[in-house]
């Protein structure tokens, strides 16, 4: 039996693309086209295919968000990612249940991409597979609104930084300011809390309620009273930034202090 393929992408010229390399593939069957997100899911609902291919970047609704969708609603069927952008932790779409495709999507790869949905149509199992996209559209979500660079005002330009070069952020004055090695600037963010929904977690820490740091950025993590620290940043200027007790505990485990 024709595997039914629901194809959602927002550039027509992608869509017609793979919907014609899909129909070269044996045992496939292009059941539907949508060009947004909603359409995506209205019609994943009404035809109910065995696959939905995903663009991820579209108007109404996101691909991630018409995948968390599907899972809600119970939807059984199976979801491979589109992408033009290779800053989605492609690695965790690695997963025997779920593929991800690589604008320009090669011919090859789309057919690797079918087969391995094919296998996973045929498992006795299916809530093996339907755990695994559950996985893969909960760290995706995360992911997405971490960004790899911010825009910040330095006088009367705008400025470009890749978000791994931030040393530390501050909040006085109801101004965030953004400091690498080489340049500082204000952002528009309106709090830490906005700032750091943007920003790796797991390198960026919020290590009192005016400051994030980027840990890998530290210099010198030097002792004060009541068994806190100041931490020295490489920011060309040692700017020192103290770590509230809350986040003491945390540091000190992390770095066996």
């Amino acid at each position: 039996m024709a595997l039914q393929v629901l194809v959602a992408d927002d550039e027509q010229l992608a869509l017609n693309e793979l919907c014609y390399q899909l129909e070269q593939l044996t045992d496939v069957q292009v059941i539907g086209q949508a060009t947004d997100g909603v359409q995506a899911l209205t019609l994943a609902q009404s035809l109910t295919p065995d696959l939905v291919l995903l663009d991820v970047q579209m108007p109404g609704m996101t691909g991630f968000e018409v995948a968390h969708q599907l899972l809600q609603r119970n939807i059984q069927t199976q979801i491979v990612f589109v992408t033009a952008f290779d800053h989605y932790a492609l690695k965790a779409f690695e997963v025997s249940a779920v593929d991800y495709l690589l604008k320009p999507v090669e011919a090859a790869r789309l057919a690797l991409s079918i087969q391995r949905v094919q296998q996973l149509v045929a498992q006795t199992d299916p809530s093996i597979a339907r755990a695994e996209v559950e996985q893969l559209v909960k760290y995706a979500t995360e992911r997405r609104s971490r960004r790899d660079s911010l825009a910040i005002r330095a006088g009367e330009k705008f400025l470009l930084v890749q978000t791994e070069d931030i040393v530390y952020a501050s909040l006085a004055d109801e101004t965030i300011t953004i400091v690498t090695e080489s340049v500082s600037g204000t952002s528009n963010h309106r709090t830490l809390d906005e700032l750091h929904a943007h920003l790796d977690t797991t390198a960026f820490w919020r290590v009192h309620r005016s400051h994030i740091v980027n840990i890998n950025r530290i210099k010198e993590i030097m002792p004060w009273f009541s068994r806190n620290y100041i931490l020295k940043m490489k920011d060309g200027k040692d700017t020192e930034i103290p770590v509230s007790r809350a986040q003491t505990k945390r540091l000190r485990e992390y770095l066996s202090l």
